[in-house]
């Protein structure tokens, strides 16, 4: 090997390296593949080539090809879908296909180098005759390299056409360098490849992973179905209206790939915690749930009340009748139909404030008080007040259906979701899932929970999340203590806690103006609930 000769094979050398050194940084799997077909044709000045991957069927797939000459690229990054169909590497009958080049070299693991394909008798060549006669290409030397991952699995095969004499631009023969540079670089490529599959596939498993825990925490509750997955669109839906907004405060915030999916896991996450709640706190649909809704046992003290005061009624008038007492009778009677009247309004007012909602007056709270003091007689014979302090307390809720220590069972689910998450060895480009996700019940005031946090605090990713996960709330229909919510009538509440400093204000105002709430709504709501919104009339928006 003369000086020249020596100094090229180095300069190749270098090449060689330099596309390992592309393979490592690259992470997309098309341009891993151009890269590998582009390297090798530069290093043996090859004309043409393609990559082959081996698929679960042991079929090799054309992923990739190029013929300089013919100004052919199909696969890859190019848009343009390879149509030939994929080369088993058995027959229908289950006999190994060896008369295909790029078969037998995998079959048979070696590397195969014909010279000139119209002189080669080894193979079945006829598709390639076919496209030269076509094309009036003349297909003559072939390098065909089997590619084996580091477990020494077959994953595929690169195969080169026409090496060309630099010189004279002339066709010639895959040399004894070719063959080894090409080998080499076919053993990084089936590394470079198999590491992006195996990242995509612990990617794969660990989205499903996320999938199958918020699938877990919705059917955990019948009434909370389907929140973490609207959650993560809503967010992701203002999250990029935020990312192409020209409002002043968010002229800074931009989002890379990498941080729209470190959002929307955490968006997907924000509720773990909630595997940890109780059913019986989630599912508690009235005020007086438990087990069951005690609402029926209640019933059944109006029918007793009610029966004693017949029975009272009718001995008092059969006193009255047999004294000849005719008047007393009729005030007892119409004083026994006013008794039963009141006792019927009471009995359906119990059943009204069991319900919940979103107030309860201080004059329907007394009310409940002077019920419950009513006296009835149990099961024992014994005379006893008609509700116990457990029945009052929760028909004194003013909110929903959730006493304070039932809620604080609710609330606590954002704590245990921030452990769970902190507790998680999240990669670097997901650092900020936890605090994303464990910020969505922070108020831009610092009256929050559970840290208290205020606006300069938190990320604005984190207040994203906050007005998702409310607006959700509001315009869920599977929620057992509400209504499912208008558009309008969701934005007058939004609007009130942007008055309120609940939600971030400038996050508040690109999702009126951009109507990020009508996109969600046109994709989750019912047509009902699409009623008109005039931005003017919502609190907060002009402020």
């Amino acid at each position: 090997m003369n000086d020249n000769t020596n100094n090229s094979f180095i300069d190749r050398i270098e090449k060689l390296n330099q596309i390992g050194i592309s393979l490592s940084a690259e992470k997309d799997i098309n341009k891993i593949l151009e890269t590998i077909l582009m390297g090798a044709k530069h290093l043996t000045y090859a004309d043409g080539g393609t990559i082959y991957l081996l698929n679960k069927n042991k079929e090799l797939e054309f992923e990739v090809l190029c013929t300089s000459s013919l100004n052919i690229r199909m696969g890859g990054s190019t848009g343009k879908k390879i149509t030939f169909p994929p080369i088993p590497l058995y027959t229908a009958d289950g006999e190994p296909n060896n008369d295909m080049v790029v078969t037998h070299t995998i079959l048979n693991d070696s590397t195969i180098n014909i010279p000139d394909a119209y002189n080669e008798k080894s193979f079945d060549l006829s598709g390639t005759y076919e496209f030269d006669k076509k094309t009036g290409y003349h297909s003559k030397s072939f390098l065909t390299v089997p590619m084996k991952d580091h477990a020494n699995e077959f994953i595929g095969v690169l195969q080169l056409l026409n090496a060309t004499d630099p010189a004279t631009d002339c066709v010639k023969a895959f040399s004894e360098e070719d063959q080894q540079l090409v080998e080499s670089l076919a053993s990084q490529a089936a590394v470079s490849i198999t590491n992006q599959r195996l990242l995509q596939e612990q990617k794969t498993l660990f989205d499903s992973f996320i999938n199958l825990l918020a699938v877990a925490i919705d059917e955990k509750s019948p009434y909370n179905g389907g929140h973490c997955k609207r959650v993560p669109e809503l967010t992701m839906m203002l999250a990029e209206a935020c990312n192409q907004s020209d409002n002043d405060y968010l002229k800074q915030f931009s989002l890379s790939e990498d941080d729209r999916y470190e959002l929307e896991i955490a968006a997907w996450l924000h509720d773990c915690g909630k595997i940890t709640t109780p059913e019986y706190v989630v599912d508690k649909s009235t005020k007086l749930e438990t087990i069951y809704d005690r609402i029926h046992t209640i019933d059944t003290r109006f029918v007793a009340l009610k029966n004693e005061y017949e029975i009272n009624y009718l001995k008092q008038k059969i006193v009255a009748c047999e004294n000849g007492r005719k008047e007393q009778s009729l005030v007892l009677e119409k004083e026994y139909h006013r008794k039963v009247k009141k006792l019927e309004e009471d009995r359906e007012f119990i059943r009204v404030a069991n319900v919940g909602g979103e107030f309860m007056s201080p004059s329907h709270q007394e009310r409940v008080q002077d019920i419950s003091q009513y006296q009835w007689t149990n099961v024992d014979g014994k005379k006893e007040n008609f509700l116990n302090e457990n029945e009052i307390k929760n028909l004194l809720i003013p909110r929903g259906t959730l006493t304070e220590e039932e809620r604080n069972v609710i609330n606590n689910h954002i704590v245990m979701t921030i452990k769970m998450l902190e507790s998680l060895p999240f990669p670097k480009h997901l650092k900020n899932v936890s605090e994303y996700a464990g910020g969505h019940h922070e108020r831009m005031d610092g009256k929050g929970y559970p840290k208290g946090l205020t606006r300069e605090q938190m990320s604005i990713q984190a207040r994203i999340m906050a007005i998702a996960d409310i607006f959700e709330a509001l315009t869920a229909s599977d929620r057992p203590y509400k209504k499912a919510k208008t558009l309008s009538e969701s934005l007058f509440i939004l609007g009130k806690m942007k008055q309120n400093q609940h939600i971030d204000p400038d996050l508040f105002k690109v999702f009126i103006d951009q109507k990020i709430y009508l996109s969600y709504g046109e994709k989750f709501l019912g047509p009902e609930q699409i009623d008109e919104v005039i931005k003017e009339d919502i609190p907060g928006y002009l402020d």
